[in-house]
């Protein structure tokens, strides 16, 4: 209603920014990254606008800014829809723009990431043009060459050998070189098409990044141990939320940071108590048992909580609800490129919900999941029936549309706020 009332209400809001604005855009991980360059600001003292309910099109960021007050320095900080990133960007012409990867996605809303890749690109001159600094993750070869030249871009990236995935994800999207088509060579792939990357073609390859994760130690749910170093001054971060992914958040979180101003340790040390963001690693208590909610949403990501999962000892109780809302995508296709086979022999009990159940139940059947199985799409049964038969922890899985209706279920329990209240 905003945007229909007054079509520049994002350029008006935004002049209200003394801070300016940072920006955040990725496949999967913006949410967090956003939280995490929120934390920092506030440990510093620095007043912040910010979608936090999750609303990243053009009218969630416009609402945000509702909150703007000039004068008060507020650094306007919003994750932004992949597809809506130029719309936004051109109408507050940010200070920082947060580029942190790139997957196969919704592929009905978005098309192929060669678009998305192309318009990013033509997006960063524009942003180098405004005096805009990109911060880019050099792993991904679709963001690391969207800059127009290296120097318009402070690069990020993971440094750690011994977190590199024996071969290279199935789910890989980026396999063939921008420049000249032929296909790249990776000598350490770390997630999806994340890697250490060239092309023997026309030697375009990985840039240098100079905010990189030396070290990364996972510790299954408890967390992990993220080393970062950036000219040559070194931070370590115990963080409190677990997987690859989560490390190359905090990463780019800290290179948002440097790119602001602040220094590196600062960063790190406003990280070691952050909070999961809505439903990324999320725990509630109910009934006495722990509900872990992981949003799944494509096979990258599902890939990364599945690897994160299959670290802990016990034997898993799963509720996985696979919907195929607008939100989601229509084609839950993804379900056969995301690597559920590392569940078999890790199962002790499965629940499939969700508007797409019997496609779910029939993905782990292939996989070899051989632990009984519940098929209910009714959310709200189906949840019950999973936390009667866990007599400890349930890891729910849910898509996005049905991760909203999980908290409106958990909101009348009264086990945690409702999704829009946060």
């Amino acid at each position: 209603m905003l945007l229909a009332l007054r079509p520049d209400a994002l350029e008006a809001l935004g002049r209200r920014l003394d801070g300016g604005a940072v920006l955040v855009s990725a496949t999967n991980g913006k949410t967090t990254t956003t939280a995490m360059i929120a934390q920092i600001l506030r440990a510093q003292g620095r007043p912040v606008v910010h979608n936090q309910a999750g609303s990243n099109l053009a009218w969630g960021v416009a609402t945000a800014l509702l909150d703007a007050r000039p004068g008060d320095g507020q650094v306007g900080l919003f994750e932004v829809d992949e597809a809506w990133l130029g719309a936004v960007a051109r109408a507050l012409r940010p200070r920082i723009v947060v580029l942190a990867n790139l997957f196969r996605d919704q592929l009905d809303r978005y098309g192929e990431l060669e678009r998305l890749a192309d318009e990013w690109a033509a997006l960063a001159h524009e942003l180098v043009e405004w005096g805009t600094k990109l911060v880019l993750c050099a792993d991904d070869p679709l963001v690391a060459d969207v800059a127009p030249t290296p120097q318009a871009a402070l690069y990020f990236g993971l440094e750690d050998d011994a977190r590199a995935l024996p071969h290279r994800d199935h789910a890989a999207d980026a396999t063939h070189c921008r420049r000249c088509g032929a296909p790249y060579e990776y000598t350490v792939s770390w997630l999806g098409h994340l890697g250490r990357y060239c092309c023997p073609a026309c030697g375009h390859g990985r840039p240098e990044p100079t905010v990189a994760a030396r070290r990364v130690e996972l510790r299954g749910m408890r967390g992990s141990l993220v080393e970062i170093e950036h000219n040559e001054q070194r931070a370590r971060i115990e963080l409190p939320l677990p997987g690859v992914y989560n490390a190359y958040n905090a990463l780019a979180a800290c290179a948002a940071a440097i790119a602001l101003g602040f220094g590196l340790r600062d960063a790190a040390t406003a990280l070691a108590d952050v909070q999961a963001a809505f439903g990324r690693v999320e725990v509630v208590t109910l009934e006495g048992r722990e509900l872990v909610l992981m949003l799944i949403k494509n096979p990258v990501g599902a890939n990364e909580v599945l690897r994160t999962l299959v670290l802990e000892d016990q034997q898993l109780c799963l509720w996985i609800a696979l919907n195929d809302g607008i939100a989601d995508g229509r084609d839950v296709s993804w379900i056969w490129d995301a690597e559920f086979e590392l569940l078999r022999g890790r199962v002790r009990f499965a629940s499939c919900s969700g508007t797409r159940a019997p496609e779910m139940a029939l993905r782990l059947k292939y996989a070899g999941v051989e632990a009984p199985l519940a098929v209910n799409r009714e959310v709200a049964k189906s949840l019950e029936q999973a936390l009667r038969h866990t007599d400890g922890r349930l890891y729910a899985l849910p898509t996005y549309t049905a991760l909203l209706e999980l908290r409106t279920w958990l909101a009348r329990k009264g086990a945690a706020k409702h999704w829009a209240d946060r």
